[in-house]
């Protein structure tokens, strides 16, 4: 027997994401995010609250980071879902996490989180469920520490973790339990 919970935002897994960008003061704000995603080759997708002052950062600068948060970081990246620089000035600062200018876009990457996309926006949508962001990735920086022999990104090294968003949970990833485009290949032959 199932249950009807009606309309509610229950997918699972859902990212975590860190969304950088610059005040324009110049100083760091970060943001958590989880509603979005890769959306082609090149390109992400932001669903984003227009209230923000990421959204306005994004607005006014014309670029963003996206980045995966570690589980070393989890308490500095909840706080980021949680304080509001609407509010908050010294909201990054409170964390003791460092940032240095990306070389590619106007916005900060975040050295203690392993991987971090570089975009450039390319449309701001404003629709009547909410705005969606489309950025372009120009560059991927990846830790040295999360890659593997042959110079690749191994995802169990992220220590990355992922938002329930049912009971408002946070769940670590890691293990390894099958090969993309492999794993189910079996089923492909006549029987």
């Amino acid at each position: 027997m199932k249950k009807d919970f009606g309309v509610q935002p229950y997918l699972f897994p859902m990212p975590t994401y860190m969304i950088g960008t610059y005040n324009e003061d110049g100083t760091v704000d970060e943001m958590m995010m989880a509603w979005g995603g890769i959306c082609a080759e090149d390109m992400v997708a932001l669903n984003l609250e227009a209230a923000h002052k990421t959204v306005a950062n994004i607005r006014a600068r014309g670029a963003f980071t996206l980045a995966i948060p570690g589980t070393d970081t989890l308490e500095a990246s909840d706080f980021f879902g949680i304080a509001t620089a609407n509010k908050m000035a010294d909201k990054f600062e409170r964390t003791g996490l460092h940032a240095v200018k990306s070389s590619r876009v106007d916005a900060p990457v975040i050295e203690e989180y392993p991987v971090t996309l570089e975009c450039t926006v390319v449309k701001m949508e404003d629709e009547p469920y909410g705005l969606r962001v489309l950025g372009r990735i120009e560059n991927v920086l990846a830790d040295e520490k999360v890659l593997d022999e042959k110079g690749k990104i191994d995802a169990g090294k992220l220590n990355a973790f992922l938002f329930d968003q049912m009971q408002n949970g946070y769940y670590a990833v890691g293990e390894k339990i099958g090969q993309a485009w492999h794993s189910g290949a079996g089923l492909m032959k006549n029987r």
